[in-house]
């Protein structure tokens, strides 16, 4: 059940649209170098400019700190957008005033405009209700359509939706309603897989998600922190041995819950992190002084597609090994293409997402073939940690 506004509640015929997304694309020498973002906005925007409306697309790029700085300019932005789209996108050298107002008033229904990076001015992430009204002049409805903006209360995405009839675009609500499919209202037993370096930037996450899944796979440098904690000798491997007292904490918040948490039986190690460097497999009570866990092992692997085939949902939030060096990838290979084959099967929702996990599963060859990737890293953490997102709670019924 969507709890929050979407397009469908609106009438956008003859209206001026501000649509806020995320256009922080990458760019060389003046051009947009990856055009994923932009692409992916696409269908809400036809989607808005085939009931009538005149679309003004307000977004950010990089970090100005309130200056107008022209290596900032959205200008190229606006340009492979209307190759995206096929049609001309007009631009507005500022997002607020005149010159704003100018292109503005010019469009015709079925029209697309793009305003000039809002962090040229610094009340934008002041939240300033002044910059916000500004804002609010050169439209009549906001569609907001950046959730990785979502954690943050900006004037573009929070106060202006305070002012103007607002609802969330298709991303937006496609990412919304995949997050509440796995952690708000899934369908039980619900499994986390939660992997990555350090425990310290993820306590908050894995202290929400113990009290809400049923199962808690721990893999990556971060096992290695668990397994110190309850006394195993990881040898030379990443752990935060000042976290010993977090972890256990974590785990018996786990135990209270009835959270069952899932910590490997044996790992890959080495004596380097190097491709190629000779790797052994063992047992975790078995790690030599000298090496380092680079990988969950074979067998925990194969032990976690059986639990994984127990599940309903899972979300995914980091790697189980260091994957970005083989044959450092095999655990979270083989245990994401489970899950790819469970999700393509039906048998399991899947969402996943934050920095490394979009790459992670991508080397695994199944980034397209679970339920939902999220390329939103703060924004997808934050809600994993069970915070309140602003720009999502403001367009909220």
């Amino acid at each position: 059940m969507t709890t929050f506004r979407t397009i469908d509640t609106l009438d956008v015929k003859g209206k001026r649209v501000l649509l806020r997304l995320d256009l922080n694309v990458p760019m060389k020498d003046g051009q947009v170098t990856d055009t994923t973002r932009i692409d992916r906005t696409v269908p809400t925007i036809n989607e808005l400019t085939g009931k009538g409306a005149k679309v003004i697309i307000v977004t950010h790029l990089g970090r100005p700190k309130g200056e107008k700085k022209p290596e900032f300019t959205v200008k190229p932005v606006a340009d492979a957008m209307s190759t995206a789209l096929g049609k001309p996108v007009a631009f507005a050298s500022d997002c607020v005033g005149p010159d704003a107002a100018q292109v503005v008033d010019a469009m015709n229904d079925g029209d697309v405009a793009m305003l000039e990076n809002v962090r040229f001015y610094g009340e934008e992430e002041k939240n300033d209700p002044a910059f916000a009204d500004k804002l609010a002049e050169q439209g009549d409805i906001l569609v907001s359509d950046a959730f990785s903006c979502a954690h943050r209360a900006h004037a573009s995405v929070h106060a202006l939706a305070q002012r103007l009839p607002s609802a969330a675009g298709r991303l937006m609500q496609a990412e919304v309603e995949a997050l509440e499919s796995a952690l708000e209202n899934p369908q039980h037993p619900v499994a986390a897989v939660v992997g990555g370096a350090k425990v310290s930037t993820k306590l908050d996450v894995l202290g929400n998600l113990v009290a809400k899944v049923d199962k808690l796979i721990i893999g990556g440098a971060m096992a290695n922190t668990f397994l110190h904690a309850q006394g195993v000798n990881v040898g030379k491997s990443l752990c935060e041995h000042d976290m010993a007292d977090n972890a256990n904490t974590i785990l018996a918040k786990a135990k209270d819950a009835g959270c069952q948490v899932i910590l490997p039986d044996d790992v890959v190690v080495a004596g380097a992190f190097e491709a190629g460097a000779p790797s052994d497999t063992v047992p975790v009570s078995a790690v030599p002084a000298d090496q380092m866990i680079l990988d969950t092992g074979p067998g925990s692997a194969e032990s976690l597609k059986a639990q994984l085939a127990e599940c309903k949902t899972v979300l995914w939030n980091g790697p189980l090994g260091a994957f970005e060096v083989t044959p450092f990838d095999a655990a979270t290979n083989t245990v994401a293409q489970e899950a790819a084959r469970l999700t393509q099967a039906g048998s399991l929702v899947s969402v996943a997402g934050g920095g490394d996990t979009v790459a992670a599963l991508a080397h695994a060859g199944v980034g397209d073939k679970f339920s939902y990737v999220s390329t939103a890293g703060g924004a997808f953490l934050e809600w994993l940690e069970g915070k309140v997102l602003p720009g999502v709670a403001v367009l909220r019924d």
